[in-house]
């Protein structure tokens, strides 16, 4: 592992505002108790998903964009798969909003007060809880979700939510990979010097595979978010 600076990568979060505020807390007491040894400033990286499920998506959202307004030089913001959704509904709600509704957008919304819709939703009320939603967003926040990045690369480590196709360079990816998996990322080790750290997966310990590094702990559910700090040479888990 050569990260071109150290990493700070942190996994799903899924509106689990209470989690990511001892993550930072926790990623502060770790880059202090290290500083000589980390040769560099270290970057903080959220592999995305942080909507949906959880109950705080609202908080979690402000939380982060003001954090990256902040210190756009030491934090990437990563899109996910939930985040993609949510654009979609707000798109095309008609079309496409059920499909996010079944998987915990329905908690989004509540988030932002904003009710009167249902999984089985028709037309009308998709397309009012669209407009309400995008009136509740906090200024600035829908153009940051719509501009999220896919990856962050530094040195041989790639950064993404779901995955990677293993036969593909990293500039050849399709967004569809990135933000859904691919069905041999599990399983199939890349022939390359690259390593892929991602979320997605939910698994019960962070895991170090040939050419991979998972941190999906389930974060919503189980109260365990987990940061992947990457040096030279070196992965530790927060």
């Amino acid at each position: 592992m050569a990260p071109e600076q150290p990493l700070l990568v942190v996994g799903d979060l899924h509106g689990s505002y209470d989690l990511l505020g001892k993550c930072l807390k926790d990623v502060d007491v770790f880059v202090e108790a290290r500083d000589v040894d980390l040769h560099g400033i270290p970057r903080l990286v959220f592999v995305g998903d942080y909507i949906d499920r959880g109950e705080h998506s609202a908080r979690v959202l402000e939380w982060l964009h003001n954090l990256q307004k902040d210190l756009p030089d030491n934090v990437t913001c990563l899109m996910g798969n939930h985040e993609r959704m949510m654009l979609e509904f707000l798109d095309d709600p008609a079309g496409r909003g059920q499909r996010w509704l079944r998987n915990g957008g329905l908690q989004t919304l509540a988030s932002y007060r904003i009710g009167g819709v249902r999984e089985n939703s028709d037309v009308e009320e998709l397309t009012e809880a669209s407009h309400a939603l995008e009136a509740a967003l906090p200024d600035g926040v829908l153009e940051w979700l719509r501009n999220l990045p896919l990856m962050h690369q530094s040195g041989n480590i790639c950064v993404v939510h779901a995955g990677m196709d293993p036969h593909l360079e990293p500039e050849d990816q399709s967004s569809q990979v990135l933000l859904w998996g691919h069905k041999e990322f599990m399983t199939t080790p890349r022939n390359d010097d690259l390593w892929v750290v991602h979320g997605h997966t939910i698994v019960r310990e962070p895991q170090i595979a040939p050419s991979r590094i998972s941190i999906d702990t389930g974060a919503y559910h189980s109260g365990r978010l987990t940061v992947a700090a990457i040096g030279l040479g070196t992965c530790e888990f927060i």
